[in-house]
């Protein structure tokens, strides 16, 4: 037999703080007897984790993630129904098991592929099987209705009570619940089943990280069924179903609604309390939204996370139906130019920026789940620790207390939605059901204190359409209007299909970067992830060995890494404007070792003192009075240019510089017939290099040639490029992966509109403008695009023509011919370009 829950009865209070700390002081009894179940007299087994953290052996039969789960609507009586269920695979279209003994046991709310959970494997389709009872003071049928409650279900869920279907729900990261009483019978056990399909990545369905085959890469272990807590409430018919919590700082209220699930003639009491001290009390009818004052109000910040606690009762007349406690925090998000002319993020009115790791979610031990609420915490404690003052959720949610921590601690959270799997484009069906869960996940996220923003896409993962996602963004914000929309993070890297303009954030991401875009006019800008620097510690790897987007060989060099390359993050700041920026990553995670902590969170790895003061300094001096970039000159005029490569020789090994002193030797490179006079023709495997650093990329400077492609398929293929000793410091190129022609700077281009033709020569100029922050390209006289881009560091490598550099190796050679070479120490002009794609 399962076990029977004893009843949550915590005592009668007015104020939020006692009433959730008392919810979460008494435990529900998760014996199978009366007393105290053992593992053993449970009849579940922990699995074999491969790492253990502080917290592993801390879970139990008897306490699996006892506390309150719903910190913001919070009622009296509850009952916990985690801990030790049936559980069984199943075949798809099964019949479910009412009345039978499934043959395993799974400790809820753990997914089944994790150690914690007892099974750890992935099935496809499962049951799920327990008993309960409904205490009798609950007056279920009578003055209420019972609801059981679901945080999250990975990922197709339908739920019976005693044979009876009750609630079906889609979707892995939204909380559904279900009012059973119609289900029930009129005394005894109870019997819940709840049947999961979840494929995973072998559909469309948003996963995250999750991969039925991890790899040792960037995509990790599943996390199938229940995996967030499962309990059940007494519930007035007419009954607060949400608060919508909005607060308005010129005003000095809460603008309060009230759901009561289309219950009318119903008023509203509400009380605002600062501990004992009550701030305001309201009433009004249930159908409007209310203003609560909060007069001379307490606004919250990462250096003073104030709460307010707030208490609501819902009247029939002068009889009380419902009464829930919550809390709130006053503050507010937005952006303004700071004093170098450059949008910022504010927070309160006043430029804040937001420094902030990259935080996975994943243990080794629950996968998922953290194994208890201790560990919830810590990631979020720890980030207060290291001085950062935001955290972005990637691409997957969390539980509620994660998010109440979050506002307790005072750090801001951007919220990822959970991506579709990588590769190709997803079917309409899917870009359907993603948008759904998309706007559950704003709708049941939108009243936590410490949530900045929302990124419906990262990376292009799982998108369909540049249109769509701009589409897709204007609806996030008129959901929620109140906070940040950051269209697309990573908008310069790998699947994305570039930027839709739309939203309130420029979001790039560069390893080890700092990735440095500028904002626009309407866009604040932010370094969505960088930095990723590995360190492997013997004996705390999932693998037992991992990689990085650049290993370091001991912590003295970690530390030293991240330091520098947080100076850079405050340079960007100065001088380009950035917001905020994401380090990869809080912890380890899995074959990934680039974390703060190792993946069981044992070891520390990096000295969280040094850490600590250059995140402060970053936060201190990133207040939009900036340096800003130094005004480069006027450079020399005319349109000759600093150098020029003619290739009229048609002999030799040199290529001679007509303006300057910088000959060009020539490798594996023929002389060809060019658009006037002679070419150099590349095969894929030639060079000419100037031997000298020709320009100061660190100021403005203009590259024009002449270019025709012998082939034009998915490989890179630069014309004029400038080394640095890691990756070029500009391409003029044409891009295989766009198969366009683009000025580029590693992650992003400026880009033709169409793909070149074989055969033809054509007119390329790029120039970049470092007082205007532009990059751009012209192709045969006309700009045909530009990008914001913040100022680049000077590189002292050679200027070379017919070859790239990226990743310190000698890349995208050059199939094809180029003539009339030119460098600039200046951007050129519009009439300027145009002169020099004439032909004579």
């Amino acid at each position: 037999m399962l076990p029977t829950l004893s009843p949550h009865r915590p005592r009668k209070t007015r104020r939020f703080r006692k009433a959730l700390a008392a919810a979460v002081a008494v435990v529900s009894a998760l014996a199978l007897t009366s007393g105290a179940a053992t593992a053993a007299e449970s009849g579940w087994k922990m699995g074999k984790p491969r790492l253990t953290t502080p917290w592993t052996n801390q879970v139990s039969p008897t306490n699996a993630l006892p506390e309150y789960p719903r910190p913001q609507l919070v009622r009296e009586n509850w009952q916990n129904l985690n801990g030790v269920w049936e559980f069984a695979g199943a075949a798809p279209g099964e019949v479910p098991p009412f009345g039978e003994k499934l043959a395993e046991k799974i400790l809820v709310p753990y997914p089944t592929e994790s150690a914690l959970s007892g099974i750890q494997r992935h099935e496809d389709y499962m049951w799920y099987r327990r008993t309960f009872t409904v205490p009798r003071h609950w007056n279920v049928g009578r003055d209420n209705t019972l609801r059981i409650n679901f945080g999250a279900v990975d990922y197709k869920a339908k739920v019976y009570v005693n044979g009876k279907e009750v609630a079906a729900h889609q979707g892995g990261y939204g909380a559904f619940s279900a009012d059973v009483t119609s289900a029930l019978k009129p005394r005894g056990e109870q019997e819940i089943i709840v049947g999961v399909e979840d494929r995973a990545d072998a559909t469309w369905q948003p996963v995250g990280k999750q991969r039925l085959v991890p790899d040792r890469g960037i995509f990790y272990e599943g996390a199938s069924g229940i995996w967030q807590t499962v309990w059940m409430e007494p519930v007035a018919a007419k009954h607060i179903g949400t608060l919508g919590m909005v607060p308005d700082l010129k005003s000095s209220t809460l603008k309060l609604t009230v759901d009561t699930g289309g219950n009318s003639g119903l008023t509203v009491e509400a009380v605002v309390r600062d501990g004992r001290k009550v701030i305001s009390r309201s009433k009004a009818s249930a159908a409007e939204t209310i203003s609560l004052p909060v007069p001379q109000a307490k606004l919250w910040s990462p250096d003073s996370p104030f709460l307010y606690d707030l208490d609501v009762e819902l009247k029939d007349g002068r009889r009380t139906v419902d009464k829930v406690s919550s809390y709130f925090g006053m503050r507010e998000f937005g952006t303004a130019k700071g004093a170098d002319g450059k949008l910022r993020f504010t927070l309160n009115g006043r430029i804040l920026f937001l420094q902030s790791t990259l935080d996975q979610g994943y243990w080794p031990d629950g996968i998922y789940t953290a194994p208890t609420d201790q560990a919830l915490r810590f990631d979020l404690e720890q980030h207060k620790v290291l001085g950062f003052n935001t955290v972005r959720k990637h691409i997957k949610t969390e539980p509620d207390r994660w998010y109440h921590h979050a506002d307790k601690l005072g750090l801001l959270v951007w919220q990822d939605m959970p991506s579709m799997r990588t590769g190709g484009r997803p079917p309409a069906d899917a870009q359907r059901q993603f948008q759904v869960e998309l706007k559950e996940l704003v709708e049941q996220k939108k009243n936590w204190t410490s949530i900045v923003g929302y990124v419906p896409f990262n990376e292009g993962w799982g998108e369909w359409s540049r249109e769509t996602t701009g589409k897709i963004a204007d609806d996030v914000k008129a959901q929620d209007p109140t906070r940040l929309v950051n269209a697309h993070s990573g908008v310069n890297c790998c699947d994305s299909l570039g930027d839709s303009g739309k939203g309130d954030v420029i979001d790039w991401h560069a390893y080890p970067g700092p990735a440095k875009p500028m904002p626009d006019g309407k866009r604040i800008s932010i370094d969505g992830e960088h930095g990723g620097y590995g360190l492997e510690v013997e004996n705390h790897m999932w693998f037992g060995e991992g990689h990085a987007y650049e290993m370091v060989k001991d912590q003295a060099t970690l530390n030293s890494r991240y330091v520098q390359n947080q100076r850079d993050v405050l340079a960007s700041a100065q001088s380009c404007g950035i917001s905020g920026s994401i380090y990869t990553q809080i912890t380890d995670v899995e074959h990934e070792v680039n974390g703060f902590f190792t993946y069981d969170r044992q070891v520390k790895k990096m000295d969280f003192a040094q850490v600590r003061a250059v995140n402060q300094a970053i936060i201190r001096n990133a207040d939009g009075s900036g340096s800003g970039v130094p005004d480069p000159g006027p450079g020399t005029p005319g349109i000759d240019g600093v150098h020029a490569y003619k290739f009229d020789e048609g002999t030799g090994s040199s290529a001679k510089d007509s303006v300057g002193t910088a000959h060009a030797t020539l490798t594996n490179a023929q002389w060809a017939g060019g658009v006037q006079g002679g070419a150099l023709a590349f095969a894929g495997n030639g060079q000419a290099d100037t031997g000298a650093n020709l320009v100061n990329t660190a100021g403005s400077y203009s590259v024009s040639a002449w270019a025709k492609l012998d082939e034009a398929s998915g490989a890179f293929q630069t014309v004029v490029s400038q080394d640095t000793g890691r990756d070029s410091a500009f391409f003029l190129q044409y891009s295989g992966q766009d198969q366009r022609w683009a000025m580029s700077f590693v992650g992003l281009r400026a880009l033709s509109p169409e793909k070149p033709e074989i055969g033809r020569w054509y007119h390329l100029t790029g120039v970049r403008d470092a007082k205007a922050g532009t990059l751009s390209l012209y192709v045969d006289g006309q700009k045909v695009a530009a990008q914001n881009a913040c100022s680049a560091a000077p590189s002292t490598g050679h200027t070379v023509i017919g070859r790239g550099q990226y990743g310190g190796q000698q890349v995208d050679f050059l199939r094809g011919a180029v003539d009339d070479v030119r460098l600039y120490d200046r951007p050129l002009t519009d009439a300027e370009v145009a002169t020099l794609a004439k032909r004579d």
